[in-house]
């Protein structure tokens, strides 16, 4: 018994890498999982980035209201150097 269940592994343990080796020689296959595993990461990172990036201003806006004295002067500064570049 034991002897059939470790040719049952070794078998099946070879059907995965047969697939895998196949999977490699593929080129189109290979080409277009990459291609929308890549499309699929940068959308990550767009949809991340935006998110935090929002929070980063809620944050901001927050610290703006609550009126802090060494954090509105920070941003009133920014708020000068923005009114300046855009001039």
């Amino acid at each position: 018994m034991k002897k059939r269940m470790d040719e049952l592994t070794t078998k099946q343990e070879w059907a995965g890498f047969v697939e895998y080796i196949m999977y490699i020689q593929d080129r189109r296959r290979l080409l277009i999982t990459n291609l929308i595993a890549g499309m699929m990461r940068g959308m990550g990172f767009a949809v991340g980035f935006t998110i935090l990036g929002a929070l980063v201003i809620l944050l901001a806006r927050q610290l703006a209201l609550a009126n802090l004295p060494g954090i509105g002067d920070f941003f009133a500064e920014v708020v000068k150097m923005v009114e300046l570049k855009l001039r």
